[in-house]
């Protein structure tokens, strides 16, 4: 299992107003195959909470802030706070994450190497912890 890690993105800073990318490769460890994103997420609610069989995925908060939370086959999570445009989150293959802790207006940005595909998805947490026994 890959490590998931922050990616700091470039920041052009300009008295005007900031500017940040990402492309493939340079920034993030993959090509990109598909963008999705997640808004108007009630409060208290929870998105995620699967794996992906094949699936990287690059989690930006564009706008205001949330938490993800990847559980560890053995039951230990990390939590990752993204508030910032300007950095990432990168989220290697068979890692369980869910997100949480919407603020108001929150934004997430989310790119992936893999077009959409319900087969690619871990639905069950006892089925991801089956692939590390």
């Amino acid at each position: 299992m890959s490590l998931v890690k922050i990616i700091n993105l470039p920041k052009m800073e300009d008295p005007r107003g900031n500017l940040t990318f990402f492309e493939d490769v340079n920034q993030i460890p993959f090509e990109i195959e598909r963008v999705f994103w997640t808004y108007d997420v009630p409060g208290g609610e929870t998105r995620g909470g699967h794996a992906y069989y094949n699936q990287q995925e690059f989690i930006v908060a564009l706008s205001g802030s949330f938490d993800v939370v990847v559980t560890h086959p053995n039951g230990r999570k990390e939590k990752f706070h993204l508030n910032r445009s300007y950095y990432g989150l990168f989220v290697p293959a068979k890692n369980w994450r869910h997100l949480e802790n919407f603020s108001t207006n929150s934004l997430s940005l989310h790119a992936s190497d893999h077009i959409y595909s319900e087969e690619d998805y871990i639905r069950n947490f006892e089925t991801y912890q089956g692939l590390y026994v």
